[in-house]
């Protein structure tokens, strides 16, 4: 891998992390549709992509420190009982919500992982990704939510722990390359009645477990790997240029969200199919 695709890798990842349009799919889309000559199946290729997800992760904890370090003043008893109360809510319900990826991912890792190198099936998933955005969109305009009133805002500590889990489902979405992370848990806090930018906040709390696990389960995997001074060199640099990608995106997606709350995914949504449709003419070798 060049440093140039390196840049180019990390800014993708980056810039579509936190947007509902699905990293990873991207990842795998991007040398194929440019024919780069190297292997998406070698090992190496995935604990990249996993330097570049700790970067990201980086990024949102930059972003959120000021939530981070609520939460935990909370929780250690720093702003009185109630938020002492709340703060362990919220953690409680973050650690139930990212429950059913870790078991579902450790159960079918070896199921799914040749699907990371395999662009078709990707592309095939992306235009899934953009379907579901748009059926919860419509679902959510229609008031098929879990609170009546879904004018009201809701904040994340109203949540239950059976809103965690069915949020924790839908994040075991992204386990398939082409289904979005972001997109998936939000959309699940759509559907218990959370507005966009409410349910986006919630979804990347939850990225920083989940992302930080698989980085660790990826490093102790990689301690018989003959990784050469360059490779981890360019993990770096690519960490670090989709860690200052992400941050950006990260604040326009937010105030996009806040600004938008009917049918905000739907561009993301209209993205992904058409991205899809257009990667499965092309490799499917119809133009």
């Amino acid at each position: 891998m060049t440093l140039l695709q390196t840049l180019l890798i990390a800014i993708l990842q980056g810039a579509t992390e936190l947007f509902p349009v699905s990293s990873l799919g991207h990842a795998v889309l991007l040398p194929a549709l440019l024919h780069w000559p190297f292997d998406e199946n070698d090992p190496i290729f995935l604990p990249f992509l996993v330097m570049l997800h700790l970067g990201t992760s980086v990024a949102l904890f930059v972003f959120f420190w000021r939530d981070w370090a609520a939460i935990i003043g909370g929780a250690l008893g720093l702003y009185g009982r109630r938020y002492r109360m709340e703060s362990f809510r919220i953690l409680m319900l973050l650690g139930i919500a990212t429950v059913p990826a870790v078991l579902v991912g450790g159960l079918l890792e070896h199921l799914l992982r040749h699907l990371f190198g395999s662009p078709f099936p990707v592309a095939g998933l992306l235009v899934a990704n953009g379907l579901m955005l748009l059926i919860v969109e419509r679902l959510k305009a229609s008031g098929v939510t879990s609170v009546s009133n879904s004018s009201a805002e809701r904040p994340i500590a109203s949540l239950s722990a059976s809103d965690a889990v069915f949020i924790g489902l839908f994040q075991c979405l992204a386990l398939l390359p082409g289904m979005s992370r972001s997109g998936a848990t939000i959309a699940g806090g759509l559907l218990r009645g959370l507005h966009h930018d409410v349910a986006a906040r919630f979804s990347f709390l939850m990225a920083e477990p989940i992302i930080l696990a698989a980085t660790a389960h990826q490093f102790m995997k990689m301690r018989h790997m003959q990784i050469t001074h360059e490779q981890i060199h360019l993990g770096m640099i690519g960490a670090g240029v989709a860690g200052v990608t992400a941050l950006i995106s990260t604040a326009v997606l937010m105030r996009y969200f806040r600004n938008h709350d009917n049918w905000a995914l739907a561009p993301f949504a209209y993205y992904c199919i058409a991205l899809g449709l257009g990667s499965l003419v092309y490799l499917g070798g119809f133009l």
